[in-house]
């Protein structure tokens, strides 16, 4: 027991050591903290006075940066502005150049059509080739536009050629002199000339070479030399109708056989429709006075389809109205056959015509693009056969058709209208008979 108590007694002593020490400790290390918070605490506030100080500094540098970027993009602005504007003047220049260098070489090359050359041997730029060039074409003007003679010659309409003083004005027109002949030029192809087909330009010509003063000129103005010019010739009515080929003179072959069918038909329809009130007066005044037979022998010698028609009514005046008339119907369409003839015939063509037109106009473009698949389109002239056959075959086929479709439709109205009057007047005998015998 006591040994227990001895134990214990000591080891509350450790007990009480220990934590005395530790105290201790604690109170060490809490001094030393402490201290440490001290420093840590005036470090910061130190250290946040040091910030501030830098960022303030940073600040100012930085609105100095500021500023001096401002400027400097302001200067590059300008700078660039600049720039453009020296790219600009730059691409202006090489533009004037390439342009300068154009108009030299077009001065240069249009003044040796004429026949006059610029040495630029000796022109180290553009501006004095084309300074030359200018005036070269200063005193080529007043060359072409003046009146000139000059030694040459002339193709005669024969195709002579002849020796002759070439009197030019300007450059537009021309006049020759020779002993064969006098007159206007005109371009004969590959710069020679040929005599114009004008009679009275011959005064003209020698009024020209001796320098004399005209109030008027009977002038021949071309363009250049290069290409001859054809006279126009007068087209007269049988160059028309060849042009149009076969189908041409078919066509007015239809035509003809047309309008003397018309010429025929006229007279018909003038000898049918010229007795109508003649009968019809006489058979009605011959009835009234001896009745139906001495109607019947007073037109007894006439003939033709009126006559016809009223004597086949007389024959069958008796009987009753309906059939009478029947009989009077019957004989006019028997006359109508006659009344008509040709008619149809007449507007057959008038509707054929055109249709012949049109196939010549097939035709003639088929030649034409037969020609253009053999010898291109460079010439005109090669293609001048086929549309003229193509257009003129069309105006053929209109001008026969028109004046045919107009008189045909025309003497077809008189024709109905004769055939009318032969019906009024068959139907004014039998209303002029049945009165007579009502009344007697």
């Amino acid at each position: 027991m006591k040994k227990v108590l001895l134990i214990v007694s000591m080891m509350l002593f450790v007990v009480n050591l220990s934590a005395s020490e530790l105290s201790n400790a604690y109170k060490k290390e809490y001094t030393f903290l402490k201290a440490q918070k001290s420093e840590l605490q005036s470090r910061f506030i130190k250290e946040e006075s040091d910030q501030k100080e830098e960022i303030a500094k940073a600040g100012e540098k930085l609105n100095a940066l500021q500023e001096k970027l401002i400027k400097v993009s302001d200067a590059l602005s300008i700078a660039q502005e600049k720039l453009e504007n020296l790219s600009k003047k730059a691409s202006e220049v090489a533009e004037n150049g390439d342009i300068t260098s154009t108009v030299t070489m077009q001065a240069i090359a249009a003044l040796q059509e004429y026949g006059v050359a610029i040495d630029e041997s000796n022109r180290s730029n553009n501006v004095e080739k084309l300074t030359m060039a200018f005036d070269k074409a200063a005193k080529l003007y007043d060359t072409l536009s003046s009146v000139r003679v000059e030694k040459g010659k002339f193709y005669l309409p024969s195709g002579k050629p002849v020796e002759a003083d070439i009197v030019k004005v300007g450059n537009i027109a021309a006049y020759g002199l020779a002993k064969e002949a006098a007159g206007a030029l005109a371009p004969a192809g590959e710069g020679k000339y040929k005599l114009w087909n004008s009679k009275d330009a011959s005064d003209d010509a020698k009024a020209l070479h001796s320098n004399s003063k005209l109030e008027s000129l009977d002038i021949f103005m071309y363009e250049n030399l290069d290409k001859e010019v054809e006279f126009k010739k007068e087209k007269t009515v049988g160059d028309t109708v060849r042009a149009g080929g076969v189908i041409g003179y078919i066509i007015l072959a239809l035509g003809a056989l047309g309008m003397l069918l018309i010429v025929f038909r006229v007279m018909l329809l003038s000898k049918s429709g010229s007795n109508v009130e003649k009968l019809t007066a006489t058979v009605v005044e011959n009835m009234k006075q001896g009745g139906v037979p001495a109607a019947q022998e007073a037109i007894k010698g006439y003939k033709g389809s009126t006559a016809r028609v009223l004597k086949a009514t007389l024959r069958n005046i008796t009987r009753d109205r309906e059939h009478i008339e029947d009989i009077v119907t019957e004989n006019i369409l028997n006359e109508s056959s006659a009344i008509d003839r040709f008619g149809a015939f007449v507007l057959v063509i008038a509707a054929v015509a055109p249709l012949l037109g049109l196939l010549g106009t097939v035709t003639g473009m088929i030649s034409t693009f037969d020609i253009i698949t053999e010898h291109g389109t460079g010439d005109p002239k090669l293609l001048s056969g086929g549309i003229s056959e193509a257009l003129v075959t069309t105006m053929l086929g209109l001008v026969v058709a028109i004046p045919l479709l107009l008189l045909g439709n025309l003497l077809s109205g008189w024709a109905q209208k004769i055939k009318d009057s032969m019906e009024q007047s068959a139907l004014h005998v039998i209303n002029v008979f049945e009165k007579t015998r009502r009344e007697n």
